[in-house]
């Protein structure tokens, strides 16, 4: 015959079971907040990850992870021209990490259209060029068709920003004015217009040929302003930089998207606090409530107490039956928190359900990156929490004196 575990055996009749409305309460109060608890700090890791993963994707997909361009003190988005060695070739293709490069130039412009007038960066880029990114973000027509070199070099692509400042429509054609000396210009024909959701990229830049660029400079067909390096994993991001920087010609720099945008990307670290400050919250408000439900259980089980003492039961004992009693809670609380979390999280992750301000926070609905690890962790991490700081207050039980307890009403 196995022998009973007399203390969860107890532990197990005084807790959902228990007769006392008032112990019932201050239970299902205890539950719930660890569910609440748990639910909210597992929506803040996936929304402050799929945040950074959103708006950093936007960024990375529009200028790349790294760019070269030629070491001089001009500090406009115009760079001087250069033409990469074989050397510098050679590193970039044969870096594993690196998915892609290609060359892009950039020209200041005006567009003159409907009477209004814009200033823009006219960023030219060839048939190289890896268009899945802005394919996801066009809202009508279509990439540059770079099969007919003249036809590509009469074609742009405007961001929605644009368009409507401009009131202008896929199909339309306008003048744009290049900015030198003499001024010179050229009509455009929009053949695809892309809505990135960052104010800085959208208001900034339109996309055509560089072949353009190439001829109002004068340059050598085999001239660029920059060459454009997307890499495999963004977390090596640093390691990458400085290995694409050391394989270089002397005439030519580098610098990755985060030194590039460092507004953003610095804005972003600091969600990290945010997220951290949550979790902190979050993890006290379950405690707390747990520490409570565990103090009342205790107080109105002290007739019991001082019976079961009188018996001979040992204090140890009496601490364990109401740790397994307030684990068995965190427990129910922690199923509960993770169905309330992972529910809410999937739902918006597959109906974007709720929406956001593309204007404040360059998304237009909130993101969701759920990593079953960090669920796992939070888990573990409220448990381990939850057990340790349930240890003090379950050790009121070994300074209850049994015959006062029995007395005690």
């Amino acid at each position: 015959m196995q022998n009973l575990n007399i203390e969860y055996f107890i532990s197990s009749r005084i807790s959902l079971r228990s007769e006392r409305t008032f112990s019932k309460l201050i239970v299902r109060i205890a539950i719930i907040g660890v569910m609440l608890s748990l639910a909210v700090m597992i929506l803040s890791v996936a929304i402050i990850k799929g945040f950074k993963t959103e708006v950093q994707d936007k960024v990375r997909g529009f200028i790349g992870d790294i760019q070269i361009y030629r070491y001089d003190l001009n500090g406009s988005f115009e760079k001087s021209p250069f033409i990469p060695n074989d050397t510098t070739l050679n590193n970039l293709k044969n870096n594993r990490q690196i998915s892609a490069f290609y060359p892009f130039a950039a020209k200041p412009a005006i567009i003159v259209a409907n009477g209004e007038v814009e200033g823009v960066n006219y960023k030219g880029i060839d048939k190289s060029y890896d268009w899945s990114y802005i394919k996801k973000h066009l809202i009508s027509g279509d990439v540059i068709d770079f099969s007919d070199s003249t036809k590509a070099s009469q074609q742009i692509l405007i961001s929605n920003y644009t368009a409507k400042r401009l009131m202008l429509k896929t199909g339309d054609s306008f003048v744009m004015h290049f900015v030198q000396n003499p001024p010179r210009k050229r009509k455009l024909i929009i053949v695809g217009i892309y809505d990135i959701g960052i104010e800085s990229l959208d208001k900034g830049f339109v996309i055509g040929d560089i072949g353009l660029i190439r001829r109002l400079n004068n340059w050598l067909p085999q001239q660029t302003g920059g060459i454009e390096v997307r890499i495999r994993d963004f977390s090596k991001l640093k390691e990458v930089s400085d290995e694409v920087y050391g394989g270089l010609e002397l005439k030519l720099r580098s610098r990755s998207v985060e030194e590039s945008t460092p507004e953003i990307f610095t804005w972003l670290s600091l969600l990290d606090v945010n997220t951290q400050v949550l979790l902190i919250l979050m993890l006290i408000v379950g405690v707390i409530n747990m520490i409570t439900a565990l103090l009342i259980m205790i107080l109105e089980r002290t007739n019991m107490i001082g019976m079961l003492k009188a018996m001979g039961m040992r204090n140890s004992s009496m601490m364990k039956i109401f740790l397994y009693n307030a684990m068995y809670l965190v427990g129910i609380g922690l199923f509960l928190g993770n169905v309330l979390g992972l529910g809410l999280c999937f739902l918006q992750q597959y109906t974007h359900l709720f929406k956001l301000s593309q204007a404040n926070y360059y998304l237009d609905y909130v993101p969701i990156e759920v990593h079953f690890i960090d669920v796992l962790l939070l888990n573990l991490v409220t448990i381990v929490i939850c057990t340790l700081v349930l240890i003090i207050p379950s050790m009121l039980v070994s300074r209850i004196s049994p015959l006062k307890a029995i007395r005690f009403k």
